[in-house]
């Protein structure tokens, strides 16, 4: 089996492209993949996140486009030949650069759409033409919606992190894609993991597809050191702090399950002195790819992320990966430690147990296909914060839970003095009552003195209507019969 990138007899502009990257001998996932790609063949390929997988695709692919590369300028001379698609913003704008490496000395083009980013920069890049288009499913349709780019020539279509891609929630807009593609097609699909489910779904999409998995399905690499700890909820920060200082940690990527989450624990470790960034989806994609940038620059220390971080990242030399919160899907586990060990070198993945993960680590267990050891770790007390909260109890706490004495609470603010007060008129504390009117009662003497001024002319059998008194005089002039 072909093991050095230089049997592979690719073309001379592929091939310097190849070695300035310094890549010299291929991964078992590029050995097996890129033969079969190059014969047309539609592929599965499985295989462990961080070993190859993009050259494995994007090799074979760049090398079968050679035939169409033109330097005309003109944009139907440069129709859109081969499509990837990819799950989120940040793997397809990983994806694109390592294209554009690849082909830098080829005279085909590529770019790359996706959201969260003005749409105008985009569409002027495929007015242009393009060979190659690197997208995420929703930005993709926009464009196909706007007669921004037409896929009727597409001659390959690349699924990558294929299971994500073929979720119910990208189905129905990747079954709308592919409505715009030639049915003669070669498809190719790539992921660490591949439930039964989805095999047989992709089924569906391939012809004839020749199935290449180099390591046991769902497998998580075995140069990644994994360690799973019982800790409590309140405890999970402080034990992360104590991990990173006992090994020395310098980077890593500390993975919880929703945004909120991800956003107050950034914040709490900023507070305790470490640089620290956010990544989740309610943050605009500048911040995500500044964020993004950043870690990569060494100038941020733990980047704190949901799933949009798990999948395909690559980021070397990142030496550990925590799981602060046990995914939800056990499949994401694969793809969160596979942050770290990529490429042959060593990582270490811790993750949090605590009492309420018993099903959550049942799911992993069963799709690891062994047993996990949950290790106990204790909190060192002396390394233990020294600040303080309140409990809402009128008591002040540590953060750890530990009630502090009386004589160590902070003293209280003095408080402003009362302002002294008229003393209440029993009057007004007393209930209202009404009082019944009879008939026969002697009118008030305010009445009677109307009643003396009344006008003569009247008839005695004509009773007047009755008057009540009125606490505000009515600024309409009486009627004329009262």
């Amino acid at each position: 089996m072909t093991q050095s990138f230089s049997e592979l007899n690719l073309a001379p502009a592929l091939a310097k492209a190849v070695a300035e990257m310094g890549y010299e001998t291929m991964t078992p996932i590029q050995a097996q993949a890129i033969p079969q790609v190059l014969t047309g063949r539609d592929v599965m390929g499985a295989a462990q996140t961080g070993t190859g997988k993009t050259a494995a695709f994007s090799l074979p692919l760049l090398q079968r486009l050679l035939k169409h590369e033109n330097a005309s300028t003109s944009p139907a001379r440069h129709p859109v030949r081969a499509l990837v698609l990819l799950p989120t913003r940040e793997l397809a704008d990983q994806v694109a650069e390592q294209v554009k490496l690849y082909a830098k000395y080829t005279q085909l083009r590529s770019t790359v759409v996706f959201g969260g980013m003005d749409m105008k920069p985009q569409t002027l890049e495929l007015k242009k033409g393009v060979e190659v288009l690197v997208a995420t499913p929703g930005r993709l349709l926009d464009h196909i919606e706007a007669k921004n780019c037409v896929l009727n020539q597409v001659e390959y279509v690349v699924l990558d992190e294929a299971d994500r891609m073929l979720d119910i929630g990208f189905l129905p807009d990747l079954q709308r894609i592919l409505s715009y593609l030639p049915k003669q097609r070669t498809t190719l699909l790539f992921s660490a993991t591949f439930s039964p489910e989805i095999k047989r779904l992709a089924n569906s999409y391939l012809q004839d597809p020749i199935t290449v998995e180099v390591a046991r399905s769902n497998a998580t690499a075995s140069t990644v050191e994994q360690h799973f700890y019982r800790v409590d909820d309140d405890d999970k920060r402080g034990t992360l702090r104590q991990i990173l200082r006992d090994r020395g940690l310098k980077q890593a990527f500390v993975f919880v399950n929703s945004k909120l989450g991800c956003a107050r624990l950034a914040r709490s470790l900023e507070r305790d002195g470490l640089n620290t960034a956010a990544l989740h989806g309610d943050k605009s994609q500048d911040e995500r790819l500044k964020a993004l940038d950043a870690f990569k620059q060494g100038n941020v220390d733990l980047l704190v992320c949901t799933d949009v971080a798990a999948r395909g990242l690559d980021i070397k030399d990142v030496p550990a990966v925590f799981n602060f919160d046990i995914p939800f899907n056990a499949e994401d586990y694969v793809h969160r430690i596979g942050r770290t060990g990529r490429a042959g070198a060593s990582g270490l993945a811790v993750s949090f147990v605590s009492g309420r993960d018993a099903r959550l680590v049942g799911e992993l267990e069963k799709l690891l296909g062994k047993k996990l050891e949950i290790e106990a770790l204790e909190l060192e007390q002396d390394r233990r914060p020294a600040g303080r909260f309140n409990d809402g109890q009128r008591a002040w706490q540590r953060e750890e839970g530990e009630r502090e004495p009386r004589e160590s609470r902070p003293p209280r603010a003095p408080s402003a003095p009362r302002v002294s007060r008229a003393p209440a008129d029993p009057f007004f504390d007393q209930p209202y009552e009404a009082k019944p009117v009879s008939e026969d009662a002697p009118p008030p003497q305010w009445d009677t003195a109307q009643r003396a001024n009344a006008p003569k002319s009247l008839s005695p059998n004509i009773k007047q209507r009755r008057k009540v008194p009125a606490l505000f005089k009515s600024s309409a002039p009486p009627p004329a019969n009262s």
